[in-house]
Formats: structure tokens, sequence, C-alpha cells
């Protein structure tokens, strides 16, 4: 279910939880008035049905809106054929155990360019993208799929690629981390008119309904000229982030927001109460 308003959380467990599992993350999520937690199967997706199942229950009883983000080790470019089917396996199954928990949005990074023409990589992914919305609708598993913007120029994602494919594969759209369009131009995309820019061309390329139903990632971030390196907290970097969040408040944006600060629960809850206080 689309969220009606703006929704922020933590990218995994919040940084306090009691244990380091999803359950005793949604309990922290909903304990520190948040509203919203992805679930992390970067290294793999090693939670099974039952649990999935449980994680379910429990955000509802919190409410508490959940998202997966898929295992880091995807590639739809490689150029061996077997790494490309594992990484469609890799979303597939992301989707599946991500819908059992009650997760709409499968977030993932969906490519390298490996010396390739931005358009040839492009036309791939969609085919592999479109052939898997495919089988999931089939299957009756209702989620959106979310190739996410990434923070180096080697990697496929920049902005209007990932929007594009949003246009042209239904239950697709993008998945904006604001840090990592930041680290990509190595430095820019850090100021209101820029990220006005950024909301404006999702509004004219999907619709009102593209800032309704928005999926975010935020944090600090290091970078060079080559990009992303690491993230780090808000209050470390250089991240214009109140001009972020009044642009984001001056657009109506709903969807979720999720903080990958290393102090993933203090700064989403600062995310959190900037906006609000605008």
């Amino acid at each position: 279910m689309k969220p009606e308003k703006l929704l922020f959380g933590t990218a995994g467990t919040p940084k306090n939880s009691k244990k380091r599992n999803s359950i005793s993350g949604i309990e922290r999520v909903h304990e520190l008035e948040l509203g919203c937690m992805e679930l992390e199967f970067v290294r793999g997706v090693k939670m099974g049905e039952a649990t999935a199942g449980d994680v379910h229950e429990k955000a509802k009883k919190e409410v508490i809106s959940l998202s997966v983000h898929a295992p880091y080790y995807i590639n739809l470019n490689s150029s061996e054929p077997e790494k490309v089917d594992a990484s469609i396996e890799r979303i597939y199954t992301s989707a599946r155990i991500g819908s059992i928990c009650g997760a709409r949005n499968i977030v993932f990074h969906p490519a390298y360019y490996q010396k390739d023409a931005p358009e040839k990589v492009y036309g791939r992914v969609f085919e592999l993208l479109k052939m898997l919305t495919s089988q999931l609708e089939d299957e009756g598993i209702e989620v959106i799929l979310r190739p996410e913007t990434t923070g180096k120029g080697t990697q496929f994602g920049s902005l209007n690629e990932n929007v594009r494919l949003g246009c042209e594969i239904d239950d697709v759209l993008p998945c904006i981390d604001f840090a990592h369009l930041h680290a990509r131009s190595n430095g820019a995309e850090n100021s209101y008119e820029e990220f006005a820019s950024t909301l404006e061309l999702v509004e004219n390329e999907l619709g009102r309904e593209g800032l309704d139903d928005m999926h975010m990632h935020v944090s600090g971030i290091e970078y060079g000229e080559k990009g992303e390196k690491n993230h780090l907290n808000l209050n470390d970097s250089d991240l214009e982030y109140i001009e972020l969040m009044r642009a984001l408040k001056d657009f109506k944006v709903k969807g979720l927001l999720i903080c990958e600060s290393p102090d993933n629960e203090g700064d989403a809850l600062l995310l959190k109460r900037t906006f609000e206080s605008l």
C-alpha cells in the first residue's frame, strides 16, 4: 500500500535495536516514531518464508512500511551468462521473500557499463527487467522493482536512465539516492535548485504519481573524482540536507525516505524533524 505522506526510516535494523534482527528493528522503528524500514538483503537473501511471515505480522501490528534492498552482487550487464542469471535470481528471490514480508519496493543496483555504450546497457537492462516483471506478475508477486541511482560513473543507474525505465516498464520505478547523485556528479546535485530539478524531472516524466510514490535514500557521503567512496553521517558531510527537505516539502512528495547513514536512526530522526520544522 502506498503511504499517504512522506515516511522516514532506516536502512536495516536501527543502530540501537535490542537485537540485530528484523523483528527487533521494527520494534525500534516504532519506538522512535519513524514510519518505515528497509530490510537489508545485501549479503544474500537468508530469510525463510516463515520468518518473512512473522516480519509481515509485526510490521502490520506496529504500522511500519517495509521495503527491501536486494543483494549487492547484481550485474545485469555481465558478459558471463551465469552471472546474469544469478543476478536475475537474486532480484526475483528478494521480491518473493520481500512480498511475503509485506514489502512493496524492491531496491537494487542494476548493472555496470563495463566499457559498453550506455544505450546498449540500457537495452539489455530493459529487456531483462521487462521479462522479470512479467514473471512476477504471472506469479502474483505484487512489488515495484526500484533500480537505484548509483554513486559512480562506471555504474549503470543515472537519474535519467532509471526514470526512463520507470516510464517504459510497468511495475518499475526509480529509487532516487540523493547522496549517490551528489557523489556521482563529484559535488554537484547539492542545492535547492538542483534538488527541485530532480523532482521536476520525476513529475514531468512519471506524472504526479511519480512524486506521490517516491522511494529515496539519503545519507552523508564521501566522494572523489570517481564518485562515491563511503557513507557518512549527515553532519560529517557536505550534503545540504535542509535544502533537500525543503524541496521535498515544496513538491509535496509522498513515499518512503530511507536513511543510510552509519547512525541510521539518529539521522533518520534528524531528517524527519527537519522536514516537519519547515
